[in-house]
């Protein structure tokens, strides 16, 4: 699986060869695709690091205390 960077670098990519506009339907369409399914977990990453970082944040009683975060809701 790509790092984020990667995700992120791949994604830039996509986007700059849809905007030249010079691509037949079936390539942008195929391209398009790609880039939706990247843009999807780029923003499954930064989510879950956004709620890493609130949990922290919320753990504040004078002290820090890292618990893990679950990316899963428990049963």
């Amino acid at each position: 699986m790509p790092s984020f960077e990667e995700s992120l670098k791949k994604l830039e990519t996509i986007v700059d060869q849809l905007e030249k506009g010079d691509l037949a339907l079936e390539e942008s369409l195929k391209l398009f695709e790609e880039g939706v399914g990247l843009s999807a977990a780029c923003k499954k990453e930064l989510d879950e690091a956004e709620g890493k970082v609130q949990m922290l944040v919320k753990q504040r009683d004078g002290s820090l205390k890292a618990e893990p975060f679950l990316t899963e809701k428990p049963f």
